[in-house]
């Protein structure tokens, strides 16, 4: 069986890993080798697709990545406008920013192998990978980025907490007018979530996130077919559906991201905001701290460096977190009582930033 020699693997070619293997590249001599266990890195596109103005200016991301400039949001409380708040971003295709950024870390010296998941893991640390054809190999890394998303296997070999994850489905549909707001809409029959319209010039991304309260799947596409039914009646979208997809949104931190050699980044460290499922903002930034301290371990040849970038993430992200997450347990225990709770339950006013 071949053996792969790297000082870093990352696993994942997602915003975070991506993000995590440009950086290493860009600060260090490091061999970096990353793994993606699509074929076409992005595909199939699993994002509401939105991200704010300063991603585009960070990034320098132009057309094709972005599609439509948005100035704002609309919050609607059972069907009525409750809230329009100044969001400036864009909506983007999300495929083409993943591949884009994969490109810009393959362009650094980055290896990238795709359609390759990693299927175990020993007790030295070796990875073992496998390509669609079976084909396998061992990889000795000094160090593992896990970029492997909201159902990580490095989470399960490594038995962290398990992740608290809820349902999203999505459709995108034909627009009847054009809008350069998103909207989100609230009501008591999405449990503990919401419905979205994030407009994509003629066409919009029409989809709903919630706890789920049991696992009968059909409950999810029932809710979505009544969200839709509701927004063609309102005249807000038309048609048949255009595309679907569906996924899972992490609602918890992972508090600890590092363990012995492996660093959790993005989704698969819980870096979602619980409330509003936003992750990408988080996946860039956290992807680029786990990168930068690996090469630094590399370059000292002390893994302990690694707990540095524990502390810097947490630093930046733990308190809106965790904030977000007690604002989410509290919700769901007095759903019930949606009409008195449901604007400390939204960013979009300034009850949610009181205590949770």
């Amino acid at each position: 069986m071949e053996k792969l020699y790297t000082d870093i693997l990352v696993v994942g070619a997602g915003p975070a890993g991506s993000a995590a293997a440009l950086a290493a590249a860009g600060t260090s001599a490091a061999s970096i080798l990353v793994i993606e266990r699509k074929k076409i890195i992005g595909h199939p596109v699993q994002c509401a697709e939105f991200i704010p103005a300063r991603i585009a200016s960070d990034l320098q991301l132009g057309t094709p990545v972005c599609v439509q400039k948005i100035r704002g949001m609309h919050t609607y409380i059972q069907g009525r406008l409750a809230k329009t708040t100044r969001t400036p971003g864009y909506t983007i295709h999300r495929d083409k920013m993943d591949q884009l950024l994969a490109r810009r870390a393959a362009d650094s010296g980055c290896r990238i192998l795709t359609s390759t998941r990693a299927v175990s893991m020993s007790e030295d640390g070796t990875v073992l990978i496998q390509d669609d054809e079976r084909i396998q190999k061992k990889v000795m890394a000094k160090i593992v980025i896990a970029a492997d998303g909201p159902l990580s296997i490095f989470r399960r070999w490594l038995n962290t907490p398990r992740q608290r994850l809820l349902p999203a489905v999505q459709k995108r549909f034909a627009l009847t007018t054009r809008s350069d707001h998103t909207s989100v809409y609230f009501s008591p029959e999405i449990f503990g979530g919401y419905g979205w319209v994030f407009p994509k010039n003629d066409h919009a991304n029409v989809g709903l996130g919630f706890t789920l309260q049991t696992r009968n799947h059909m409950r999810a596409a029932q809710l979505l077919e009544e969200f839709v039914l509701t927004l063609k009646e309102k005249g807000v979208i038309e048609g048949e559906p255009l595309a679907s997809s569906g996924g899972w949104i992490p609602v918890e931190p992972l508090l600890k991201a590092v363990m012995d050699k492996v660093v959790f980044v993005g989704d698969a460290a819980g870096h979602t905001h619980p409330i509003t499922g936003a992750g990408i903002f988080s996946a860039l930034t956290c992807g680029e701290m786990a990168g930068r301290w690996a090469a630094e371990a590399i370059r000292q040849n002390d893994v302990d460096l690694l707990q540095c970038y524990d502390e810097e993430w947490r630093d930046l992200f733990t308190r809106s977190l965790v904030h977000a997450f007690r604002k989410r347990t509290w919700m769901e225990a007095e759903w019930q009582h949606f009409d008195q709770i449901i604007k400390s339950c939204w960013i979009a006013f300034s009850e949610y930033h009181g205590s949770a």
